[in-house]
């Protein structure tokens, strides 16, 4: 059991790494789940709100962009973990994967995009990436849980600045 409290965080890390890092491909090669997703589902529903291009590539929610702030968060989150003197780091990691999948999950939730992904052959993924961002998103609190006096005492630190 003391094994488990000690290394609990790296069980958390490593599944939201994995998470991320498994669906690198998809969103820097342009696979065609990847294109559906972006560009067919979300960047026309966000044209009808006036935001042409959002998801779209080259938009700030591009494939790409998210995946590179997905890798960022499983950099930092790894590093924070392999190196036990700098939570921080990992709370920065955890913070940006919790704000990355925040985001994902409202988009299942909120936009014509739905929890279970309907493909353009009719294929559901029957809930996968939704339930997968549901995981990440509860490790990543997690962990800010665990890490809380790191990131309390930022915040200490700015009230008394």
């Amino acid at each position: 059991m003391a094994w488990l409290k000690q290394n609990f965080h790296w069980l958390l890390t490593l599944f939201i790494a994995f998470v991320f890092i498994q669906s690198l491909f998809f969103k820097f090669t342009g696979s065609p789940e990847t294109v559906y997703i972006f560009e067919t589902k979300l960047d026309p529903w966000a044209a009808s709100l006036g935001f042409k291009g959002l998801f779209a590539p080259g938009g700030i929610f591009s494939a790409k962009v998210v995946g590179a702030a997905e890798l960022v968060a499983s950099v930092l989150l790894l590093a924070g973990a392999a190196i036990t003197s700098s939570r921080a780091v990992q709370v920065l990691g955890a913070g940006l994967g919790l704000g990355v999948i925040s985001g994902a999950i409202a988009f299942h939730l909120f936009t014509p995009l739905g929890v279970a992904v309907v493909n353009t052959d009719g294929s559901s993924d029957g809930g996968e990436l939704f339930l997968l961002a549901c995981g990440v998103w509860l490790s990543c609190a997690a962990l800010l849980w665990m890490r809380r006096s790191t990131w309390l005492a930022w915040l200490g630190q700015r009230r008394a600045g």
